[in-house]
């Protein structure tokens, strides 16, 4: 048998299975050693074999070994440079191409390989000048030519224009064409610049002129899936329901549009009537159903009718695909991390044959949300690819948790391996700083936002404010505020809370009046801040006042939370009837937060009967709570009953609970020091101490007198006087003064609430050195300044 037989024999009688390209490249392997010369047929059937089998490398040096190659040949060079998305050698090949030897075949492979590319702009130039040499446009380049303007299409006229030509070259009958026609239209109709009602008017139009006996299935599709994506879930309704036969992914498309309008009950009807008329379902139905289950508020109801769902599938769903496998668990484990299901869903994902980034992110998500960081961390280390949702996940995780320092660790090593931060990053990385109170890498990573352009971001905005409030530097957090191009409700409360925090209540009243002004809806975190700034600033009749109106005006039922607030308010105003009265009128029973604010209001006033009953009930609620028995002691200390003090420590000892050892920090140079109480481990402690009996020497001539009885222990005056000389704030604000710069504002933070005496002390020493202190506690900020504090000693 000859050469050329052998050839035509082998590659005419080929398809393209796993082994085609062996065989044709023995084929050519044989024409290539026994010297014979290929024809034109041959050539072109080589060249298309290599290129449907994804080895466009052996086709172009087959093609470049060809004196004259054919158009056919240039056609499929091209066409397999468009589906190998390689859109800049396919221009470069299309222009190397002789205008005498194109054709309209050659023209759409280069319209689709922009198409394919994003580039509808270079599509669209092409059908221009495809028409002015002369070729007239076929079915197949309408319909790529409408695809490229689907892309780029926000004008009515875009799609009209095209029409036109459609009608005038007589294709709109091809069921390919008025598809693309029709997804044309829909696009269009998602653009923010035009009507969308209008343009699926046009869209509509089309469908319905068209013969029903060329409207098929894709067209049908197109119509539902537009009137889901426009919100116009009545039209797809209808659509649906007038359709001649059953198409399962319009039945999915209008399902998915329930789900993401909130509509849960009408996609599980939807379901079930698809269901009755024997639709299959498959794994985008199932995606739907378990997103509604895992998205609505109703959490036991959505709860148990998601695990139904999930047990449907494992009874009916015989031999999935890997494709089925995947989405549908990927979408359960969202289900079950969204009702804090652990448990659940790492069995699921425990169990996945294979899983994608998406299957691991979600588990990732679901050990963060539920503040279990260790597992967070384990699945972090285990993940064999991470991408940016990974490391932001992590990184706010990290941060919101209280791990701030592993949080912007973890912030460097992600730039360190290359990856651009997104503005969630940041915001995630800015957080770890306002956990830390590091205003220093704070404000670099501020700079690092402004150069990169995510300050016009909301999250990184948000976040810059909630950094600057708790890192007391309000008036920063302001500015912030004020220079965001674009706020929403978050912004709104994270600025009204960092007034709150800083005891600047009627500010916080004003801005909260001034974003209801600007038509901006308070929700249940807003009221928090608001009474928060009541709260802290003595404000009762406002307080009362915001609280009444919660469900009054807005409608929003209040919470435990925000009955906590309002008894903290009444309390510490010494109003303990009243507070009495809004208990017994709660709707439920009180639970830890009411007997807290009980308790911290008893402490102030010295009401020491009902703070035992409350301390007393916090006991049986949360026996675990250091703070109950210290609070508890203290007060049987203040009265000298030190009987009942070691009563309550003996009771702490035995149940095994631990006091949360107090320590304060101060950031200098970029360096964070810490310090403890009666402090001997930092290296400069000595001369802290020697600086700070100095300063009590000059305190002392202003009238500062210690007060020992914040000293709760039987001992004698003077040793309790130097108990309060080692309290670690004293020595924190000590240290800051003798290392920063003359003037620089101290700032200082404490894991506990400031001691009574270090909070008048800090008065004296803010007049001694002429110097700002600013003192964070766990609950408020406070600012001292030529002898006062910001709080007016109401805190």
């Amino acid at each position: 048998m000859e050469v050329r037989d052998i050839a035509y024999r082998y590659l005419t009688q080929v398809n393209h299975t796993s082994a085609t390209q062996t065989i044709a490249r023995a084929v050519h392997a044989h024409i290539l050693t026994s010297g014979f010369k290929p024809n034109t047929f041959i050539i072109n059937r080589l060249i298309n074999i290599y290129c449907k089998s994804s080895n466009i490398t052996y086709a172009r040096k087959l093609f470049d070994k060809i004196p004259k190659p054919d158009i056919v040949a240039r056609t499929t060079i091209l066409s397999a440079y468009s589906s190998s998305g390689n859109v800049k050698l396919a221009q470069q090949f299309f222009n190397a191409t002789p205008l005498t030897i194109r054709d309209t075949v050659s023209y759409n492979a280069m319209i689709t390989a922009y198409s394919h590319g994003n580039d509808g702009h270079a599509a669209l130039n092409l059908f221009v000048q495809m028409k002015r040499n002369g070729f007239k446009p076929d079915p197949f380049t309408f319909s790529s030519v409408l695809s490229a303007l689907s892309i780029i299409a926000d004008e009515e006229w875009h799609c009209q224009m095209l029409h036109c030509e459609v009608i005038k070259w007589g294709v709109l009958s091809i069921p390919s064409v008025l598809n693309a026609l029709l997804s044309c239209y829909v696009c269009c109709a998602s653009s923010p610049l035009v009507k969308s009602s209008q343009l699926m008017a046009s869209s509509r139009k089309v469908f319905d002129e068209a013969p029903k006996n060329q409207v098929y299935e894709p067209s049908w599709t197109t119509m539902v899936a537009g009137y889901v994506r426009n919100d116009d879930l009545a039209a797809a309704r209808e659509l649906l329901d007038g359709m001649p036969y059953p198409i399962d992914v319009a039945w999915n498309a209008i399902i998915s549009g329930y789900v993401r309008r909130g509509l849960y009950e009408e996609a599980f009807d939807t379901f079930r009537r698809m269901h009755s008329m024997g639709i299959q379902e498959d794994e985008y139905t199932y995606t739907s159903l378990i997103s509604a289950c895992a998205s609505c508020n109703e959490k036991m109801g959505m709860f148990n009718c998601g695990r139904l769902v999930h047990g449907y599938i494992l009874r009916t769903v015989v031999e999935p695909s890997q494709h089925f496998i995947l989405s549908v668990n990927n979408a359960l484990i969202t289900f079950y991390t969204k009702h804090d299901r652990m448990v659940e869903a790492r069995r699921v994902f425990d169990k996945m044959p294979t899983r994608d980034i998406i299957s691991w992110n979600a588990v990732l998500s679901g050990y963060v949300n539920v503040r279990r960081i260790e597992e967070a961390n384990s699945i972090f280390r285990e993940m064999p690819e991470r991408n940016l949702l990974t490391w932001t996940v992590m990184i706010s995780g990290l941060a919101q948790n209280g791990f701030g320092e592993e949080g912007l660790k973890l912030f460097n090593q992600m730039k360190s391996e290359g990856l651009e931060p997104c503005d969630y990053a940041y915001a995630g990385a800015i957080i770890a700083c306002a956990v830390l109170g590091s205003l220093d890498n704070g404000q670099q990573i501020h700079s690092q936002v402004i150069q990169l352009g995510h300050d016009s971001g909301l999250s990184a905005g948000n976040a810059l404010i909630t950094m600057y409030a708790r890192c007391g530097v309000v008036e920063s957090a302001k500015s912030v505020f004020l220079s965001m191009p674009y706020v929403d409700s978050v912004s709104w409360n994270a600025m009204i809370a960092a007034l709150a925090q800083h005891g600047h209540g009627v500010q916080a009243i004003e801005l909260f009046e001034q974003m209801l002004k600007e038509d901006i809806l308070p929700d249940r975190i807003t009221f928090l801040t608001i009474l928060t700034a009541c709260n802290h600033a003595g404000l009762i009749k406002e307080g009362r006042h915001y609280f009444d109106t919660m469900c009054t005006h807005y409608g929003i039922t209040p919470g435990e939370d925000h009955y906590a607030r309002l008894i903290d308010l009444l309390c510490r105003a010494g109003m303990f009837s009243e507070a009495d009265s809004v208990i017994k009128s709660m709707p439920f029973e009180p639970g830890a937060p009411i007997w807290e604010a009980l308790l911290a209001g008893c402490r102030i006033h010295g009401n020491i009967e009902l703070g035992i009953e409350a301390g007393s009930r916090l006991l049986e609620l949360i026996p675990h709570q250091d703070g109950t028995y210290i609070i508890l002691s203290n007060m049987y200390a203040a009265l000298g009953k030190w009987d009942e003090m070691a009563r309550v420590r003996l009771l702490m000892r035995e149940r095994g609970v631990k006091k949360e050892p107090g320590c304060s920090w101060v950031e200098v140079e970029n360096m964070v020091h810490v310090f403890l109480v009666d402090d001997a481990r930092h290296p400069e402690v000595k001369a802290v101490y020697t600086y700070l009996e100095q300063l009590v020497i000059e305190m002392r001539k202003l009238g500062y007198v210690p007060d020992t009885k914040f000293v709760l222990h039987d001992m004698e005056p003077e040793h309790k006087e130097h108990a309060l000389s080692t309290h670690s704030e004293k020595l924190a604000v000590v240290y800051g003064i003798m290392k920063l710069p003359l003037g620089a504002t101290i700032r200082v933070f404490k894991n506990l609430r400031i001691c009574g005496d270090c909070h008048n002390a800090f008065k004296f020493i803010s007049k001694v050195v002429a110097r700002e202190i600013v003192v964070r506690d766990r609950a408020r900020f406070h600012h001292f300044r030529n002898g006062e504090c910001s709080c007016g000693n109401y805190w």
